[in-house]
């Protein structure tokens, strides 16, 4: 059973930082390009950073380039963005998604951030 599990959402205050984790289990994501979206209140599901199956290549929102660096460790099947300099417009709730050849995705259940004084 595939699952996509994220972790490390909460409270922060603006200018601070936060560590997204997403775990997958059920397949390997070292055959997959692997994107992190998020989607406040709203708004549309936006595409926030991705990653290619090595690690060795990278591309993000530009809303977001500078502040946050996606990463992933194969041999933990974990992808990860940190998030740093967050600002209140960054609140949202962060989905890990690994995009299918069929065109389908794999979604995980989100994450809440919040950047709040």
């Amino acid at each position: 059973q595939v699952q996509l599990v994220e972790s490390g959402g909460g409270l922060v205050q603006p200018g601070g930082s936060l560590r997204l984790s997403c775990a997958a289990s059920g397949f390997s994501i070292s055959y997959y390009v692997m994107r992190w979206y998020r989607q406040a209140p709203g708004k549309e599901r936006e595409l926030v950073a991705g990653v290619t199956r090595t690690g060795r290549s990278t591309n993000y929102a530009a809303s977001v380039k500078g502040r946050f660096t996606i990463s992933r460790e194969n041999a933990k099947n974990t992808v990860y963005l940190q998030m740093n300099s967050l600002r209140p417009e960054d609140t949202a709730v962060y989905y890990c998604n690994a995009p299918l050849a069929d065109g389908g995705d794999w979604w995980g259940q989100g994450t809440q951030v919040t950047v709040s004084s």
